[in-house]
C-alpha cells in the first residue's frame, strides 16, 4: 500500500486549435503595424508558407479575423487590413438612427468641439482605461449635430500617452469619423466597444448645450473602447436626444 500525500488531480492543459493558434499570430502582426490599415496582408499561400500551415488553416484564422472587423475580403483583390476611414464601416460605432431609419439622409453629423484639454485621470477614468490614478489623460467634449439640431453632447477621456499632440484644433479641421483619425495619426484602431445604456434628465449645463429644456428625458451611453488585445482606449459619455432619433442595435 502506497503512504503519503495524497496526489493532486492532473491538470490538462487547454488545447487551441491550430487556426486559432495562427489567428493569434497575425494579430500581432496588426498590433505591432507590420500590416497597417487599409493595406492589403500577405495572400493564403504566402501565410501558410510562413506559419507552416496548410491554406484551410489560414484561411480559417481569416474567417475569424473578418468576422470580428479586423480583415475585409475584397473578391478578386485579396483581404486588407479594416479601417474606419472606409465609408462602409464609418456608421458601425454610430447607433443612433434617425426615424427614417437612413443615417445619410441627413448628412454628416455638424460637430463643435467645446473643449479639449490635458488632465490628471480620476480614479473612475483610471479605472476604466486601465491607468495609474493621476495618470495623464485627454478629455474632449463635443456636440453633435443633425441638419443643424444639436443632437448628442460626448465626453471623451484618452490615455495621455498614445494620443499625445491630439488638440482642438485638430479634432474640429478633421472631417473623417474620430476613430479614423485616431488610427491614421496615432497608430490607434478601435477594434470593439461595451456600452451601458440608462435613461436620465440633463443637468443646466447640458440642457445649454443640447438646447433643451429642463426634464428632457435622455439616453446616456457609456462606451469603453478597446485596440488590440483587449486595451482600453476611449470612456465616452454620450448624451443623446431621442425625439426624432432612436437608439438600434443588430443583435446576432
Amino acid at each position: 500500500m502506497e503512504t503519503g500525500a495524497a496526489s493532486s488531480p492532473s491538470i490538462t492543459p487547454a488545447f487551441s486549435p491550430l487556426y486559432q493558434q495562427i489567428k493569434v499570430l497575425m494579430l500581432q502582426s496588426l498590433q505591432s503595424g507590420e500590416w497597417k490599415p487599409s493595406a492589403a496582408i500577405p495572400s493564403e499561400q504566402e501565410l501558410a508558407g510562413r506559419f507552416k500551415v496548410s491554406q484551410g488553416t489560414v484561411r480559417k484564422a481569416i474567417d475569424e479575423l473578418a468576422a470580428e472587423n479586423l480583415l475585409v475580403r475584397r473578391q478578386g483583390k485579396g483581404t486588407f487590413v479594416a479601417t474606419h476611414a472606409e465609408r462602409h464601416v464609418q456608421y458601425r460605432f454610430l447607433r443612433l438612427f434617425p426615424d427614417s431609419g437612413d443615417p445619410k439622409s441627413e448628412g454628416p453629423a455638424q460637430r463643435k468641439i467645446i473643449d479639449c484639454k490635458r488632465l490628471r485621470a480620476s480614479a473612475e477614468v483610471a479605472r476604466a482605461l486601465a491607468l495609474r490614478p493621476a495618470d495623464a489623460v485627454l478629455q474632449v467634449r463635443r456636440v453633435l449635430s443633425f441638419a443643424g439640431v444639436p443632437t448628442i453632447l460626448e465626453d471623451l477621456w484618452l490615455p495621455g500617452a498614445p494620443f499625445k499632440g491630439l488638440t482642438a484644433e485638430r479634432l474640429a479641421e478633421y472631417s473623417g469619423p474620430m476613430y479614423a483619425l485616431f488610427e491614421t495619426e496615432f497608430g490607434v484602431r478601435m477594434v470593439r466597444a461595451e456600452e451601458k445604456i440608462r435613461a436620465v434628465l440633463p443637468d443646466t449645463e447640458q440642457c445649454v448645450l443640447l438646447d433643451t429644456p429642463p426634464q428632457t428625458p435622455l439616453l446616456s451611453v457609456e462606451r469603453t473602447a478597446y485596440t488590440y488585445n483587449d486595451t482600453p482606449m476611449e470612456l465616452r459619455r454620450g448624451l443623446y436626444l431621442t425625439d426624432t432619433h432612436y437608439y438600434r442595435n443588430e443583435l446576432n
